[in-house]
C-alpha cells in the first residue's frame, strides 16, 4: 500500500486538493483543540485544522505524502507534526487527544476495527471522532474510493467499530465531491461523529 500512496502522491498536483474535507470543516469544534488526523496524506485536512488552532499531529505511511503536506503547511505558514507510521504502529500519550479525524482512512477490512480502536486509546474522555469514508454503496460510482467491497463501509459497521462511543450523528449520505481530481462528482458516504 505504501507504494500505491508513494505512487499517486508524488505528483505535482494535490491529488485530493488542498482544501478541507466538508465534513470535517464543518463540525471541527472549538474544543477540539488537540487533534489527530490518521492517513493523512497530502495534508489538506492538518492544514486546515493548524489554520483554526488546533495543536495537530498527522500520519501516514507515505513519505510522498508527508513532504507535500509539510509544504502545504509552510505555504499557509502552519505547523503541523506530521509522522510516518502505520495505524498499528502509532503511538502517543493516554488521553491526548481532543479530536480524531478518520477523512477517507479506508484500510483493510481485516486489520481496520483493531487499528480504529488501538487509537481510541490516545483521545480524551468527552473527545470526538470525527468519519467520513465510503459506503458499500459507493461501488459501481466512479467518483473515488477503493473498488474492493470489503474496504468500504455500512453504518452498522461504523457503530461496530465505535461501539464504545456516544453516537452523536450516523448516516449514509450521498454527497457531491469536489476534492481534487480522485474524489470528483456524486459519492455514497457514511459519516459519523461519536464522543468517548
Amino acid at each position: 500500500m505504501k507504494a500505491f500512496w508513494d505512487e499517486r502522491y508524488q505528483k505535482v498536483e494535490y491529488a485530493y486538493g488542498k482544501t478541507p474535507n466538508e465534513f470535517l470543516a464543518v463540525n471541527l469544534g472549538n474544543t477540539d483543540t488537540k487533534i489527530l488526523l490518521p492517513a493523512e496524506g497530502e495534508g489538506r485536512n492538518a492544514v486546515f485544522a493548524a489554520k483554526n488552532g488546533c495543536d495537530v499531529t498527522a500520519f501516514d505511511t507515505s513519505s510522498e505524502g508527508r513532504e507535500k503536506a509539510l509544504k502545504l503547511a509552510e505555504a499557509e505558514q502552519v505547523q503541523i507534526d506530521y509522522q510516518i507510521e502505520s495505524f498499528e504502529s502509532f503511538t502517543a500519550q493516554t488521553n491526548e487527544f481532543d479530536a480524531i479525524a478518520l477523512i477517507y482512512a479506508h484500510i483493510p477490512h481485516e486489520i481496520r476495527t483493531a487499528a480504529y480502536r488501538h487509537l481510541l486509546k490516545f483521545l480524551k474522555p468527552g473527545g470526538r471522532v470525527i468519519f467520513e469514508a465510503f459506503s458499500k454503496n459507493q461501488l459501481g460510482l466512479s467518483s473515488g474510493g477503493p473498488k474492493n467491497e470489503a474496504m468500504l463501509f455500512s453504518e452498522t459497521e461504523v457503530k461496530a467499530i465505535f461501539s464504545d462511543l456516544t453516537v452523536n450523528y450516523l448516516a449514509e449520505e450521498e454527497v457531491n465531491l469536489n476534492e481534487g481530481p480522485f474524489h470528483q462528482g456524486t459519492a455514497k458516504v457514511i459519516r459519523f461523529i461519536g464522543t468517548k
